[in-house]
């Protein structure tokens, strides 16, 4: 078996925040933006996270990379509980978890060019000299279908699928195990969202990278991840492999995540799955189930105690786990 590039155990980021209480009073309470989550990637694989806006995947993203620390839990890069490291303790682990953001324009510094932005991981964490980090970088250009030309633009002067390209080149060019993706083809029209898929496929099968793939588009999950988790109100609600979730999805919200993805394909007549009434706040968390107060299969013994993610009964072996009461767990 692959060996375990990221481990996550029990992960929970609060935010304190101040709501409007009774009459003039205002009182502090904490959002649960990540609750509770675990989950581990394998050398190679792509797992692929996926949920509504606002359910905490970019948080999430954050937490993995140790951009913000977390209120209680564990994070583990191989071996390494880097949980409660410091950033001084993270410099020289930063190599081995990169992330690439969602907007290639937002994350590159408009007054650096080209050859600057990807060789300033090999900058920061002193990998060779100046003339082989400078060989490195147009190699790397050359890997992600960008000439020498480009080694002297700016961010401004190229294309959203070039300015990507760009991010991926400085997120691969130190070799890290894993690359953690905040929804990086989103903003891409389609025929460069392919492109930019197929590059992420060729570093993974030339160089046996890891990622965490955030995305709100199942066809781009569907092509590039192994397992897909499915997130709500800072909770995975539903675990498996592709196959698991595309053809036999059991908990009511990814139902109805899948039933809402257009499928070009009219043969293909998916029953619409509807969902009532809205996403209740992370502020206020419903009691038992936290999918109950928008589930059309809720039931009063959904709101008693808590539902955390369980594997299914499979006779196949398979790992798929839910977080719905209505199916058959393994005790």
């Amino acid at each position: 078996m692959a060996e375990t590039v990221l481990t996550v155990s029990g992960l929970k980021k609060c935010f304190p925040v101040t709501v409007n209480g009774r009459g003039l009073y205002r009182e502090r309470r904490l959002l649960k933006a990540v609750d509770d989550v675990s989950f581990s990637i394998r050398r190679g694989e792509t797992l692929g996270l996926v949920g509504e806006s606002g359910c905490g995947k970019s948080t999430l993203a954050k937490l993995v990379t140790k951009l913000i620390p977390a209120t209680e839990g564990r994070i583990l890069y191989g071996n390494v509980d880097v949980t409660d490291f410091t950033p001084q303790q993270m410099n020289p682990l930063r190599r081995r978890v990169q992330i690439i953001f969602q907007d290639p324009y937002a994350s590159l510094n408009p007054r650096e060019t080209v050859q600057e932005l990807i060789s300033a991981p090999l900058d920061a964490m002193e990998i060779g000299d100046p003339e082989e980090r400078m060989e490195k970088t147009r190699q790397m250009l050359e890997l992600v279908g960008l000439d020498k030309s480009f080694l002297m633009k700016y961010p401004h002067e190229m294309s959203g699928g070039q300015r990507q390209r760009i991010a991926i080149a400085r997120a691969m060019i130190s070799s890290p195990d894993l690359v953690v993706c905040d929804e990086p083809v989103s903003a891409l029209d389609v025929s460069v969202r392919g492109q930019i898929l197929n590059l992420m496929k060729r570093f993974q099968r030339e160089r046996s990278v890891s990622y965490l793939f955030i995305s709100h588009d199942f066809g781009s999950i569907r092509y590039l991840c192994d397992r897909v988790a499915v997130m709500y109100l800072g909770q995975i609600v539903e675990e498996g492999t592709k196959r698991d979730i595309f053809d036999h999805a059991v908990h009511p919200y990814t139902q109805a995540l899948l039933s809402a993805n257009p499928v070009p394909d009219t043969r293909n007549h998916r029953k619409r799955v509807t969902l009532r009434g809205d996403t209740a706040g992370a502020v206020y968390m419903p009691s038992g189930c936290i999918f109950r107060t928008r589930c059309m299969f809720a039931t009063e013994g959904c709101a008693k105690g808590e539902r955390p993610l369980t594997p299914l009964k499979r006779i196949d072996g398979d790992t798929h786990s839910s977080a719905c009461p209505r199916y058959p767990r393994y005790s």
